[in-house]
């Protein structure tokens, strides 16, 4: 096993960064139940549909082939894993507006679907949630780099509550303050 000692050399050159624009790809998650998995990332959460086989759906945003892969091959009628078990803590799905994750947390609260906490960050702002087999799910919009709260050059990274009342205020929507009162729950 490495020292972590060695983590600060690595990191200050000895061997190359991946490059900027490396991102994380897809996400395929084994699921119980492939026709209700379907319905939340398609129906609740807005996905598109690209193709479903039968054991296996493949959801996307924006036309591309797919962001989200779905599958019962091991896991058909399966339970989640049980606390204190290794695995997927979440995956986060990045909104390019506020705006935009305004409107996924109202899709979710007008569907019923709850919300598991959020927070400020400075970095960005998160929605926490689960999908119906209890993979965890983070909602974010990040705020510009610049915008990244640092002290002496270094990133901090801050939990705060979310300010929901200025979020869901960025649908311009009078009506917003309906969910005001579920959300206040999550301070």
């Amino acid at each position: 096993m490495a020292d972590i000692t060695e983590s600060k050399e690595t990191q200050q050159g000895a061997t190359p960064a991946l490059p900027a624009a490396t991102r994380i790809g897809h996400v395929h998650l084994k699921v119980s139940d492939l026709d209700r998995a379907v319905w939340f990332y398609h129906d609740v959460m807005g996905f598109d549909l690209i193709v479903n086989m039968g054991t296996a759906a493949f959801l996307s945003a924006g036309g591309y082939h797919h962001h989200l892969g779905l599958n019962t091959w091991e896991s058909a009628g399966g339970k989640p894993p049980a606390p204190g078990t290794t695995g997927l803590y979440h995956f986060a799905i990045n909104y390019p507006e506020r705006r935009d994750l305004a409107v996924a947390l109202t899709r979710l609260l007008d569907a019923d679907w709850g919300i598991d906490g959020a927070s400020d960050h400075g970095t960005h702002e998160a929605i926490y949630l689960h999908d119906p087999d209890f993979n965890g799910i983070e909602l974010a919009w990040d705020r510009e780099p610049s915008e990244w709260p640092r002290k002496d050059g270094t990133l901090v990274f801050s939990r705060i509550p979310l300010d929901f009342a200025g979020l869901l205020g960025e649908l311009g929507d009078p009506d917003r303050a309906r969910h005001l009162d579920y959300l206040s729950n999550y301070k």
